[in-house]
């Protein structure tokens, strides 16, 4: 497979998998080890990112210039902005103090993404089952107190497996909201969240950068962002119809195939078994 279409390839998972409660970071980790691409220092999973926030921004445009221009005279945007700010604090708090040590630890253990598949799914399958019954239904409509709630769910993203998108949601359902507020609480939340995360890596990797990986880049930013347009609103319209299982199920089994493929001997492309 050519360099361009790994990045394609690439890019339309990150796409596919940004918004879901999967996991689009251990995708991306297991895609790359699969198809034998050499991302040094992540400087091409960093990069494709953006176009999966660019996505949302552009599929929520209308609502978000509503609430751009309501933020001076409309109290209902000014609590909605709010309720964002509160959310990602804690997000930006854990990551400066735990972001480095958790991904020197975690990022690459395949082992402990698999037990963060299962176990992620098992909670699931239980908020579906136990979750309270929905006191808020608009995702423009979230308290501040339970915004932070959801806030606080979403630092466990920051363990490789569990999912950014999948912590804001559970922490969504644990606090009331009905299926379609919390995902699409949980993409609102991803604007400012991803875009943190993304400034700071894009830090960390800025003299990595260069005109050499400039084509993969482009084509895996484009097929980031085309990928993500295409499954936000199908999502949506599932999880209204279906909750969150499907996800659950998907995540519990594809833990078990990686667990199992590591006691088979699962090698690094360069000879090292995955600890």
């Amino acid at each position: 497979m050519s360099h361009t279409l790994q990045a394609a390839f690439l890019g339309i998972v990150q796409g596919l998998t940004e918004f879901l409660p999967v996991s689009s970071t251990a995708h991306l980790l297991i895609s790359e080890k699969l198809i034998g691409f050499d991302d040094p220092d992540g400087v091409f999973a960093v990069m494709i990112q953006l176009g999966s926030i660019l996505a949302v921004v552009w599929l929520y445009r209308v609502k978000i210039l509503e609430i751009v221009a309501g933020l001076p005279s409309k109290a209902e945007s000014r609590a909605f902005a709010l309720a964002v700010v509160v959310a990602v604090i804690p997000a930006l708090v854990a990551g400066g103090l735990f972001s480095k040590v958790i991904t020197g630890v975690l990022y690459r253990s395949f082992r402990a993404i698999a037990i963060a598949f299962i176990v992620g799914g098992v909670v699931m399958l239980i908020v579906e089952r136990l979750r309270p019954k929905p006191a808020v239904h608009e995702m423009d409509r979230v308290p501040i107190a339970r915004a932070l709630a959801v806030g606080i769910f979403q630092t466990l993203a920051l363990i490789p497996g569990v999912s950014r998108s999948g912590a804001t949601i559970v922490g969504g359902l644990v606090m009331g909201l009905d299926r379609p507020a919390a995902a699409e609480f949980s993409f609102f939340l991803a604007i400012p969240t991803m875009t943190a995360a993304f400034a700071h890596e894009l830090l960390d990797v800025r003299h990595h950068l260069g005109p050499e990986r400039a084509g993969e880049i482009a084509v895996g930013f484009v097929m980031a962002f085309l990928a993500s347009v295409a499954i936000v609103k199908p999502f949506v319209n599932v999880v209204r119809r279906s909750g969150f299982a499907p996800f659950a199920w998907y995540r519990i089994v594809l833990g078990i195939v990686i667990l199992a493929a590591l006691v088979a001997g699962w090698t690094l492309p360069r000879g090292g078994v995955v600890p």
